[in-house]
This record gives C-alpha cells, sequence and structure tokens, in this order.
C-alpha cells in the first residue's frame, strides 16, 4: 500500500482521541477556556454520563461571529499573540479543544461578545461546519456538547458506566474550584448538584468547602519561596493519610497536573513519617515565570517540565517537611466514629465481700481511703507542658498526662522509635553518628544470600553506624554499633536491617537507604510494650516528644498520641 495523505475528517478525529478522551476530558477543555475568557461563574450541566449532553455556561468575554468561525479551526487561539510557546500565561493555547470535540460530536457554540454587538451560534457536526447565525443568549457563552462519540462508535465501548464518568467529569470541577476560588462553579447532573461554590471566595474557604472541615483540621500550611518559585498548601498530617493519592491536588500557574516529580518530591518529603503503600492528602500550589515551566509536553497538558527540577524538588521537600516537623499533633477533637465507640456499659454486679460499712460510706460520701500505690499529687503539676505530666501508666504500654484541659494518651514504644530516630539523623547531620567499639566483637548467623547482602550494603551500614563484615561463609562480625542502641539486641537489629535491605532494594537513593536503616535500628531498640516506666521516666519522655519534630508519629507513620480535650469527655458523659 502507497503512502496517501488523510482526509482531513479523519486527521480530526485522530487528533480528537488524543485529546477527548473521554467526557471528563471535554468538560476539562471547556471549562479551562471559561477561566481563560475571564468567566466568573461558570455552570456546568452533564447528562447521561455525557455523552447525551455536555453543557457549559459562562459569563466571560464572549465572541463575535469572525471569532466564532475561527474557533472551530484547528490550532487557531487567542492567547498567543506572537507564537512564542514559552510565555504562556493562559491554561488554553493550542486552539484543538473546540475542533476536536466537534469532530467526534454534535457541537453548538452560542456566544455574546461583552460590550456590545449581538449573540451568535455555530454549530459543528461530526467535523460538518454549520456557519453563524444570530441567536438569543444574554452575555458570554455556552457550549452544548451533544452525542459524544457518536461519529467514532467504537470509542464508546471504552467509556465506563454513566455514574463513573460523572464522577471523573465533577472531580475535573472540584479540581478547577481549588485552583481558581475566585471563581464561582456549579455541576448539574439529572439527579442533583455535585458541585456549587460561590465566586470571590478566600482559598482557604474554597479548599475547606471542597475538601471538608476534617481535612482543615488534620493539615498544616507551608509555603517557601526561592528565585521566583513559590510553593504552598495544605499538608496532610501522616496520621490521616490514604490508601491512594486520590486526594493530593497539584497545581503549577493554576493548572491541574498529575506531575511525576511534583508527586516524588511529595513522596519523600513524608518518605519518613508515612509506611510504604499509604499516601498524603496534600493541596500544592506551585507558581512561577512562564519560562520556567513548559506545559507543551503533553496533548491534554496534564504534565509539566521544570527547567529547574531541582529546585522545585527541594522547595516541596523542605516546605512540606518543615510544616511537619513544626506540628506535634493534628487537634484530634471527638470525632463521630471515636464517639461511637464510647458507650454507656452498665457494670455488672460485684460482690463487695470483705468491705464493711464504714468503708462502703466512705466509697459513697467519696472519702475514699489511701490506696496501696500513691498517686501523683495533682498540686505538683505545675508546669503547664503541651502533653501535660504524666498520671499513670495503663497496660504498661500507655502513658496517661494530665493537660491543663484534657489528657493525653501515650503510645511508649512508639513515641520512644520516633525519639531514637531522630537522634540518629540528628548525629549524622552533625559530626557523624556516634559509635561504640563492641568490646567482644558480635558474631550473627545468617543465610549466605543475607551476608551477601550485607556486604553490598557495607557503606551504607557505616554511615548508619553499623560496622559489620563477612565472618566465614554463613555469619556477620558486628564491630561498631550506634551509641544510641548500644544496648539493644545486636543480632536482632541486624537480622532485621538485612530484611530491610531485601524490600527497599538497591534503586533507592542513598539516603533513603540509610534513613531506612537509621528507622529499623530505632524500632529494636526502643522502650518496649510491656516495660513499667517510674514516673520521671515517663515525664522525660513527654519533654523529650515536646522538644523532637516529627514526634507525633512513629516510623511508621503511626500516631505516637491521641489528645481527649475536657470538652470532648464532658460530651461523653451529657454534660454538653
Amino acid at each position: 500500500m502507497r503512502i496517501r495523505r488523510l482526509s482531513e475528517g479523519t486527521v480530526n478525529r485522530i487528533a480528537a482521541g488524543e485529546v477527548i478522551e473521554r467526557p471528563a476530558s471535554v468538560v476539562k477543555e471547556l471549562v479551562e477556556n471559561a477561566i481563560d475568557a475571564g468567566a466568573g461563574q461558570i455552570d456546568v450541566a452533564f447528562r447521561g454520563g455525557g455523552k447525551s449532553l455536555i453543557r457549559v455556561a459562562d459569563d466571560g468575554i464572549g465572541m463575535g461571529p469572525e471569532d466564532l468561525a475561527l474557533a472551530v479551526e484547528r490550532h487557531a487561539t487567542s492567547k498567543l499573540a506572537d507564537d512564542d510557546l514559552i510565555d504562556i500565561r493562559f491554561l488554553g493555547f493550542r486552539g484543538e479543544a473546540l475542533p476536536s470535540i466537534g469532530a467526534v460530536s454534535r457541537l453548538a457554540i452560542a456566544s455574546k461578545p461583552r460590550g456590545g454587538g449581538d449573540a451568535h451560534v455555530i454549530a459543528v457536526e461530526g467535523g460538518q461546519l454549520i456557519p453563524p447565525r444570530p441567536a438569543a443568549l444574554n452575555l458570554g457563552t455556552e457550549i452544548d456538547v451533544k452525542d459524544l462519540f457518536f461519529a467514532t462508535p467504537a470509542r464508546l465501548k471504552f467509556l465506563k458506566a454513566d455514574r463513573t464518568e460523572t464522577v471523573e467529569a465533577a472531580e475535573v470541577v472540584r479540581r478547577m474550584a481549588l485552583a481558581h476560588p475566585e471563581v464561582g462553579f456549579s455541576f448539574v447532573t439529572e439527579e442533583r448538584r455535585l458541585v456549587d461554590v460561590p465566586r470571590e471566595e478566600a482559598e482557604e474557604a474554597r479548599i475547606r468547602r471542597i475538601l471538608g472541615a476534617e481535612f482543615m483540621e488534620n493539615a498544616v500550611l507551608f509555603e517557601r519561596e526561592r528565585e521566583g518559585v513559590r510553593v504552598r498548601g495544605y499538608a496532610g498530617l501522616p496520621t490521616w493519610s490514604r490508601n491512594n493519592s486520590a486526594q493530593q491536588y497539584m497545581f503549577v500557574n493554576g493548572r491541574s497536573v498529575k506531575d511525576k516529580l511534583i508527586s516524588g518530591a511529595i513522596r519523600g518529603a513524608y518518605a519518613d513519617v508515612l509506611p510504604s503503600g499509604r499516601f498524603p492528602a496534600l493541596v500544592l500550589f506551585l507558581d512561577c515565570p512562564p519560562d520556567r515551566v513548559d506545559v507543551n509536553v503533553h496533548p491534554a497538558k496534564a504534565e509539566v517540565r521544570f527547567r529547574d527540577g531541582a529546585l522545585v524538588r527541594s522547595l516541596i521537600v523542605g516546605a512540606i517537611r518543615d510544616a511537619l516537623a513544626g506540628k506535634r499533633t493534628p487537634d484530634t477533637g471527638l470525632s463521630r466514629q471515636t464517639a461511637a465507640s464510647f458507650r454507656p456499659v452498665m457494670p455488672r454486679p460485684f460482690n463487695h465481700r470483705g468491705f464493711d460499712e464504714e468503708e462502703k460510706q466512705a466509697a459513697l460520701a467519696m472519702n475514699m481511703p489511701p490506696a496501696s500505690a500513691p498517686l501523683v499529687d495533682q498540686e505538683e503539676a505545675q508546669p503547664d507542658y503541651p502533653l501535660g505530666n504524666a498520671r499513670a501508666q495503663i497496660h504498661d504500654n500507655y502513658i496517661v498526662a494530665q493537660t491543663r484541659d484534657g489528657f493525653v494518651l501515650v503510645d511508649q514504644h512508639a513515641a520512644h522509635e520516633r525519639l531514637v530516630y531522630e537522634r540518629l539523623k540528628r548525629e549524622r547531620g552533625g559530626r557523624g553518628i556516634e559509635t561504640q567499639p563492641l568490646l567482644v566483637p558480635e558474631v550473627v548467623d545468617l543465610d549466605p544470600v543475607e551476608v551477601e547482602r550485607l556486604a553490598v550494603a557495607a557503606d551504607v551500614l557505616a554511615q548508619g553506624g553499623l560496622v559489620l563484615e563477612p565472618f566465614g561463609h554463613g555469619a556477620v562480625i558486628v564491630r561498631e554499633v550506634p551509641a544510641a542502641i548500644a544496648k539493644g539486641d545486636i543480632g536482632g537489629i541486624v537480622r532485621d536491617v538485612v530484611d530491610e535491605l531485601a524490600e527497599i532494594g538497591v534503586a533507592t537513593s542513598l539516603e533513603d537507604r540509610i534513613n531506612h536503616v537509621l528507622a529499623t535500628m530505632a524500632c529494636h531498640n526502643s522502650v518496649r510494650s510491656g516495660r513499667r516506666l517510674r514516673p520521671e521516666e515517663m515525664n522525660a519522655l513527654l519533654r523529650e516528644m515536646e522538644a523532637t519534630p516529627n514526634s507525633g508519629q512513629c516510623n511508621h507513620g503511626r500516631p505516637t498520641f491521641i489528645e481527649l480535650k475536657l470538652a470532648d469527655i464532658e460530651k461523653l458523659f451529657g454534660r454538653r
């Protein structure tokens, strides 16, 4: 078969396949055009999963009949004044969206220019143009897309259920609404209104409205700027993580993106505080001069390329890490789920044999006799510490501390694990981890493959303070360990490190591998569950937590303590 030129209709349908993947793609392109037109209100109507009707109406600057005719031609745009693909200041710029939509649907565009002129409508059906004609429209632009993919019926087979397509399209509008709080948005289906936000809303209020009050209560503000690049947003606390990345919203110069560099930077920022398989909830806005980022690298403009990727990554990682380190714990107001777990329980009858009448009367009068173990004197707890003063240890694992307006329950193992880990990192970032040579080097028996794995990672382990070398065919000899864990189970630590090295693999960066090793050693040497602590030990642990960054969660992302306010306690007992 000889080479031939394809027909214009075929070319348009091929191009439409790149830009218009599903109904949500249509919504994205049309809403972006409305924002570029200076709209203050954008209303989306969605029917039949987007296949029967998608209508986008705005109050933007509108178009006259000449511009309408050009708008449906391929690569015709008002957003590139001098063909400069570097200085792009609009969301759209290629001039592909409208002709691509018209190639696979029945498209009608009605528009009235702002400041004067009559309204006109133009239509394109399966690539066939119907010239502009007068229309009735008060202001702005209204675009109807009917019978999507009727010209390419094979594409319909690849669409998902109507409800799924509707959710995807609504999510597009939600993301746009997050990026542009100055614009009002609505998204309406046959059944209900899925998005409805007013115009001219403050950024924090818009985020609260879209993502909910619970997100804002479990997120910290971050912001940093360097060399003209500014990053800001709200980072969800590690204790409020998700099992996927659906709650991550990333915007570059007002454009919603799913960028690998930004996603990788977010993972790096949370590497110390989130376990594998968990994802933070986050809203991130990155603003930079247009010539510092290339948005012309993806057909749907979903990915970008930065001129200085290292700078962007450094800004994101540093801003989020510092914000998380400065936040010890979320404001743990009593959630509905937590409140539901507290149910009044009638105590079972108990035979009080052995108590005389005087003791019973004293108990009823709340004039209790002294217990066998003296309680902490309430008057001693004068200092108003953030984590309060230790009052008791329960089940040999949890510390109960009283604060000024409630109480704190601390997981002693998880808390001490984080403290040891942060100490090791701090030492490594200074003069190096303080090590202690073993008076009698310890020999640890291992599988030959495990011995080889440790030998390959010997330099990494040495930077973590663990100095060892192969000892025969199936063992290693440990000569030095970090001083912070010198009293731990050396053999157990080495075996855990071997397992950790097998899991993270050699592709992980050197920094991350060292941190993984430090975290493993910290976990193994922390205060174990089941160990009884003296009051001074419990209070010392609390004071060190207050001074240590990231102390609100252990190395695996689990919370180290929870706080219950006095108001929440009163709610549980019906006092509020």
